[in-house]
């Protein structure tokens, strides 16, 4: 399961590709809403660590694994996700509201709402944007009721972005 969320780690990466895909995202950002949360699966803190007030940094525990697969197109919207929530927080003051309340206690976490400085170093990020979307997705990806195309959909845009 996704600790706190009512869906498994499998349904939430294929809900938050499946809305990546129709929202017209390219291949690569398909490919990171797809693997945004590999990193929870390759902590090495046991099982649901933020339940035990540890902040996993899941967004960079799969980065290792899969920089030798992707150009940063793909690395860097995993890497910047969870600043997107961070970066949302600060900006947008209803998106605190929207989130369910383990992505609130993660929040608190990864170190809350970004300052003004951090929310200017973030914008400036050359992959912000994308990373921000995938947020987006990400948090819309904790669904019941939604059904998806299988892991096996997305094979042809991962093969699309993989390093020759």
């Amino acid at each position: 399961m996704y600790a706190g969320e009512p869906v498994t780690q499998l349904e939430h990466a294929l809900q938050t590709a499946h809305s990546a895909e129709l929202a017209g995202a390219d291949a690569a950002l398909v490919t990171a809403a797809l693997l945004h949360d590999l990193g929870h699966l390759l902590n090495d803190q046991g099982e649901t660590p933020t339940a035990r007030g540890i902040d996993d940094v899941h967004q960079y525990a799969a980065l290792p694994f899969l920089r030798p697969l992707f150009d940063d197109e793909v690395l860097e919207a995993i890497r910047l996700h969870v600043d997107a929530k961070r970066y949302l927080c600060a900006t947008e003051p209803a998106y605190l509201g929207e989130l369910s309340a383990a992505s609130i206690q993660s929040l608190g976490l990864q170190g809350g709402p970004m300052s003004p400085a951090e929310v200017a170093r973030f914008a400036a990020e050359p992959f912000a944007e994308a990373a921000v979307r995938l947020r987006r997705w990400d948090d819309l990806a904790k669904r019941t009721d939604l059904t998806t195309p299988d892991f096996a959909h997305y094979r042809p845009m991962i093969e699309a972005v993989l390093k020759r």
